[in-house]
């Protein structure tokens, strides 16, 4: 959504603010034995003691207030009482909500535990890109650029991207112009980042596939060839200069 009095900016960052802490807190709680259904949960109350609602529930019917994504599960992970959380796994908690009219969308992958699979690089590489990519952008910047740097820097690591899943505009509702930030340049694409404007920017990371299938139960994403996929998004204010994390309380980078 394009910013354009005080108002506005105070709701994106009150929004902002419950859903990156809502991630963070989830992120901390989360613990070997526990259920995807009880770590939803836990972030479902306090998304509700802020009275922010869940904006994948409320957009689109998803059966469960936050994404889990636990391994081979790329994203949209359903919450369940049959995923039980084990030591090394690669978790992916995406969380995004609505209050008084305004939506932010954060998310990030992390390994629970020790880090017996060795998935650390990967979720390194995912926020790293991410904060390389973010802070290129300012109002006037190409978006394909930005996919351009995002797909460069996952080769650099030995990665793909995932192609088929983007960052997009947030503001009035959970996505919105501009539809499509990729994680790779599209040369025809010669929209660029406005000023004043909040949009989620996400990295897909890969450690093979490059496309997320669909999986049977409508929701759940997997990788076309296989592999691990990590995400970390941001929803940011764009400016002349340097961008305003306003999802800054998730601690993704720290």
């Amino acid at each position: 959504m394009s910013i354009s009095k005080e108002s506005e900016l105070i709701g994106m960052k009150a929004i902002s603010e419950v859903v990156g802490k809502t991630l963070r807190l989830m992120r901390e709680h989360a613990a070997i034995g526990m259920s995807t259904k009880e770590l939803d949960e836990f972030g479902g109350e306090i998304l509700k003691s802020h009275g922010a609602k869940s904006a994948p529930y409320e957009t689109y019917g998803f059966p469960g207030y936050t994404c889990i994504s636990v391994n081979e599960a790329a994203a949209h992970g359903i919450p369940s009482e049959k995923v039980i959380l084990k030591e090394g796994d690669l978790i992916n908690i995406d969380v995004s909500a609505e209050l008084n009219g305004f939506w932010a969308d954060n998310g990030g992958s992390f390994v629970l535990g020790e880090d017996i699979h060795n998935h650390q690089p990967l979720v390194n590489a995912s926020k790293e890109i991410l904060q390389k990519a973010i802070y290129s952008i300012k109002g006037g910047v190409k978006i394909a650029d930005i996919g351009y740097l995002i797909e460069t820097e996952a080769k650099k690591c030995g990665f793909t991207v995932i192609k088929n899943l983007a960052g997009h505009g947030v503001g009035r509702s959970l996505h919105e112009a501009p539809e499509d930030i990729l994680n790779y340049r599209v040369r025809s694409n010669k929209e660029r980042f406005r000023k004043n404007t909040t949009v989620a920017v996400e990295t897909f990371i890969s450690t093979k596939s490059t496309v997320a299938v669909q999986q049977n139960d409508g929701w759940t994403l997997v990788g076309n060839r296989g592999g691990f996929v990590t995400q970390h998004e941001h929803t940011i204010l764009i400016t002349d200069n340097e961008p305003v994390i306003l999802t800054e309380a998730n601690g993704i980078w720290e």
